[in-house]
């Protein structure tokens, strides 16, 4: 009796445990599927770091002309107004002497040309490059752009700079 009472109680069990597992669950026609949210963290560029060095005969002696572009991060980084960011530059112009002795030194930002640049550039626009172009008389003359950092576009405001025997600096608007 024992057995048949142990017998029924796992027919009953088995049973129930039949009903619970084929019931059907109702599906819901919504699909949930979590969307993957990519962030976009577009890097700043550089435009690009460089020394340019050059040998020039200069008011009867020799010189070494020495034109360093750097991009400084500590600056406010230029948006050129699609989007792209750059950092700006610092540039410094060095001028040796055939001993190696320096007759002049200045580190040359954006700011120290704003005079000559117009307001959109003064926003959108990086120190792109100084250049030394010749020496003529008493003056070294250099080449200045400020303008848009992307390297396929030619939007700049060309300068000059004009370093004197004495060490004078004078900037001014090219034609």
């Amino acid at each position: 009796m024992i057995m048949r009472r142990i017998f029924s109680l796992a027919v009953v069990f088995v049973a129930a445990l039949a009903l619970s597992s084929c019931h059907k669950e109702k599906k819901s026609e919504n699909i949930i599927a979590h969307r993957i949210v990519k962030k976009v963290h577009k890097t700043v560029s550089k435009i690009g770091d460089e020394t340019k060095t050059r040998e020039v005969s200069w008011v009867g002696n020799s010189y070494k002309v020495e034109v360093k572009r750097v991009a400084d991060t500590s600056m406010p980084v230029v948006d050129d107004g699609a989007g792209n960011r750059y950092y700006d530059n610092r540039i410094t112009v060095r001028v040796l002497r055939s001993d190696g002795s320096e007759f002049f030194s200045r580190e040359f930002k954006k700011s120290d040309f704003m005079s000559h640049v117009h307001s959109d550039y003064a926003k959108k626009g990086a120190l792109v490059a100084i250049m030394f172009d010749k020496a003529e008389g008493d003056n070294l003359l250099f080449a200045v752009t400020v303008g848009s950092p992307d390297s396929a576009s030619e939007e700049y405001v060309p300068l000059t700079l004009k370093l004197s025997r004495f060490g004078n600096v004078a900037i001014s608007s090219e034609n």
